[in-house]
């Protein structure tokens, strides 16, 4: 990890400009459901997966993967989706999740040729 002010400040441009586009999705999808967490954490998934196959330098995880995919996704959010839609749904919510997050992640891993 660089721990530099340039490393600092690739993390914190890369966390707004990820907290910005997570936002947007919010915005445009509607949140209610927790639909908008959901193809947030599935698309910064699949981002994610992609990323560690084709960055080319540290620089551009950090920037990329460090600072916007981590404040694109959302654990916090998406556990509070969960709880507001009741046992049942929760879980279901959970589980579809879940799965797509780690079925995304595998298609980036298998398009950019790592698996």
């Amino acid at each position: 990890m660089e721990r530099t002010p340039l490393g600092f400040s690739l993390v914190a441009l890369g966390g707004f400009a990820g907290a910005v586009a997570r936002h947007g999705i919010d915005v445009a999808v509607g949140d209610a459901t927790g639909a908008g967490t959901l193809l947030a954490n599935v698309l910064g998934s699949f981002a994610l997966g992609l990323l560690l196959t084709r960055a080319a330098s540290r620089r551009t995880r950090l920037f990329v993967g460090t600072g916007a995919l981590s404040s694109f996704t959302t654990y916090s959010t998406f556990v509070g989706d969960a709880v507001s839609l009741g046992t049942t749904a929760g879980a279901a919510y959970v589980a579809a999740s879940y799965a797509a997050g780690f079925g995304a992640a595998t298609a980036g891993l298998l398009v950019g040729g790592r698996l």
